[in-house]
Parts: C-alpha cells; sequence; structure tokens
C-alpha cells in the first residue's frame, strides 16, 4: 500500500527494503511473543546490519532453547524511506503541478513511517493473526532518537486514550495498543547533534544556502565520474569494508537519489536533535501491555539501555556526559547506561557486529526477565 509524505512524494511501502529473522518458536502458543524491530542510522540501509542481526538471532536461538525460558523473539529491520530508489515515487526533484519540485523524506517523515511499520509488523507478522506480546525497539544513531519519538509518541497515545473527558478508548489500531516495552539505544544521537565533530561540518553546509541547496548535487556529481567496479573498489580496498558493507555502500552511491536522501536528512537531524524535549515521564512510565486498561493498573516499567562509544565523532562528549547525569539524577528513571571501553566506533556495523550482538543478547534477556 502506498501512502503519501510531503511534496507528491510517496512511499510504496512493499518495496522498502527489509530483514526478517523469524523465531523457530514463533508457533509455540505457551510462549511470550517478542518482537525486536531495529531502526538504522543515517544512511539508513538495513543491509548494513546483516551480521549484527545474524548474531543476534543466532545467539536468541541459544537463549531460546534454555530451560525455562518462555519467550520467542522475531527479528524485523527495514530501510529508512528514501534510501532505495524502489521505495519511492517520482524521483526527488521532480516538479509538481504546483512548481514545487518532489523533496527527500524529512525526520519528521521517517518519524511517522517507523510509528505506522511498528503497528503494521506488530499485527501482521506472527502466523494466523496473532500479535506481538511486546516489543523491544533497537535504534542505532539517530535511529536511537528516532525509537525515543515512537516511545514519546506512544505515551501521548495512551494518555489521549485514557482521557476522562471522552470515556472512550483508543481503536485497537492506533499506536497506544502497540505493546512497546523497552529501547536499545546504540551508540545513540539524541541531543545537539550539531555540537559534535561531524555535526559541525555538516551544519556548515547547512547554515550555508549555497551549499545547503547543492551539496547533494555536488556529492553526486563526483560518485557519478567513477564507474562502479572502481566504486567497489575504493570501498573495499580502501575503506577496508568487509562484503556486506561495500555492497551496501557501493548500491548506495550508484543509487539515483540516495545520497541526496542522506544528506537531506542529515541537515534536518542538524537542526532538530538540540536540547531534550521529551517529559520526564518518558524515563520513569513503562506499559506492558497492549491496551490502556493495563497502564492504568500500572504495568511493568519501560527500560531503555543506552550503549554510548567513549569517543564518538556523531555525539559531543559534553552533550553526552549532561544527559547522562540528567538520567541518573531523575530517582524515578528507568534507563541503564553504559559508556564503551572497548573502542568500538560509531559505526559498530562495519566491522564490530559480533561484539555488539553479544551485548545486546544481555539486554534484551533482562527485558524478557531471562
Amino acid at each position: 500500500m502506498d501512502s503519501p509524505v510531503a511534496r507528491k512524494t510517496s512511499v510504496k511501502q512493499t518495496e522498502v527494503p527489509s530483514l526478517d529473522y523469524p523465531s523457530a518458536k514463533q508457533h509455540d502458543l505457551t510462549r511470550r511473543q517478542c518482537l525486536i524491530f531495529m531502526i538504522p542510522g543515517n544512511p539508513g540501509l538495513i543491509d548494513y546490519y546483516i551480521p549484527f542481526l545474524g548474531t543476534l538471532r543466532q545467539l536468541l536461538d541459544e537463549t531460546e532453547s534454555k530451560d525455562g525460558c518462555e519467550v520467542a523473539f522475531h527479528i524485523y529491520g527495514r530501510n529508512l524511506i528514501g534510501f532505495d530508489d524502489r521505495d519511492h515515487e517520482p524521483a526527488f526533484g521532480t516538479s509538481t503541478a504546483t512548481g514545487s519540485p518532489t523533496e527527500p523524506f524529512s525526520l519528521e517523515d521517517q518519524i511517522r513511517c517507523l510509528c505506522d511499520q511498528v503497528q503494521h509488523v506488530n499485527q501482521s507478522t506472527l502466523p494466523s493473526g496473532r500479535a506481538f506480546d511486546e516489543i523491544l525497539l533497537i535504534g542505532h544513531s539517530v535511529g536511537a532518537y528516532m525509537a525515543l519519538e515512537i516511545f514519546h509518541r506512544h505515551h501521548q497515545a495512551l494518555a489521549l486514550a485514557l482521557r476522562p473527558a471522552s470515556g472512550q478508548h483508543a481503536a485497537p489500531t492506533t499506536l497506544a495498543h502497540v505493546p512497546l516495552k523497552a529501547g536499545i539505544l546504540l551508540f545513540p544521537t539524541v541531543t545537539h547533534i550539531a555540537r559534535s565533530g561531524s555535526g559541525q561540518k555538516l551544519d556548515l553546509v547547512r547554515r550555508n544556502a549555497l551549499l545547503a541547496r547543492s551539496a547533494h548535487r555536488l556529492a553526486k556529481g563526483f560518485v557519478d565520474l567513477w564507474p562502479r567496479w572502481a566504486l567497489d573498489a575504493v570501498v573495499r580496498r580502501v575503506l577496508g569494508f568487509p562484503a556486506h558493507a561495500a555492497a551496501a555502500t557501493t548500491r548506495f552511491l550508484a543509487g539515483r537519489d540516495g545520497i541526496w536522501q542522506a544528506i537531506h536528512m542529515g541537515k534536518d537531524e542538524m537542526a532538530t536533535i538540540a536540547e531534550e524535549k521529551w517529559g520526564e515521564e518518558l524515563w520513569e512510565e513503562g506499559v506492558r501491555g497492549a491496551g490502556a486498561e493495563e497502564m492504568a493498573e500500572g504495568g511493568a516499567a519501560t527500560k531503555f539501555f543506552f550503549y554510548f562509544a567513549r569517543t564518538d565523532h556523531w555525539v559531543a562528549d559534553e552533550c553526552r556526559d549532561e544527559f547522562i547525569a540528567r538520567r541518573r539524577a531523575h530517582e524515578k528513571g528507568r534507563t541503564e547506561i553504559v559508556i564503551c571501553e572497548e573502542k568500538i566506533p560509531h559505526a559498530f556495523c562495519i566491522h564490530h557486529s559480533e561484539t555488539v550482538a553479544e551485548k545486546v543478547r544481555l539486554w534484551v534477556e533482562d527485558v524478557a526477565g531471562l
């Protein structure tokens, strides 16, 4: 089903690339079914995470086989929209009837689309139309920001569903009835991204009117000077990318609209991800079940696991430290924060997928009460 986004650009949802790692126990009606929904960073290419999600699947298979485990974990992830030429039409820059060209998708477009997709995957994935019992979001980089926004909007939807004035609950298809339980946020860019080392450079592009209009054309023009085999050679031999990351990067660079989408969204991130804007209730309030009734009964608290790099070119140290201090000062907060001491870089999915998957497995087991 297609869905319209601003400036006459339509998303072809069935064409958005995705990865699906179902549990062998998905037919076991005695187990709680947990959806692990992966949200990539920018560029929003899910193929970067093939080794990470594949390793996590293997590790969770081991977890599911242990005596006493009553949970089945289903892993799903997909591209952010606009990064694959097949997932939208018309091409970015196409003139419309009003004379305004179509544009890439904004950060807000991505968040709204993800809210819809979490609802869709929750209702349409398991056999016999069964919905998941709980959902865990994993967000990497800006994907962590988007995961927090989904939780924020979920809380808002629940509050709206419980408004005394209406006396009615939200419809079962709304975000309020999605059983969000926890978030695992990897190398998160959640405040003041423009103050980071790389953010300062991209923010200069955003603030310069000429560069803001032409950066994507300059970048694409330079890339198009190289034949695809040469791009692949540079990515593999010069950058040292392994096969999965090299294939994803070369395909992205050779595509029609991906570079524009990445730069457009990056500029939007610089303007949007600034001062922390979420209320304290996001960190202290949790809902285990799918309905507003369980919120009223005081369901189990949502937990957030933050995994920061010691040094991250997309996260300013002082902003990270201020964020951590606020979380630790919050007596009712439900967060666990780890600063990596192993020198794993921001783009962990290139060379360090297995190491991070081992850590994520422990957090998933914690969320599941194992």
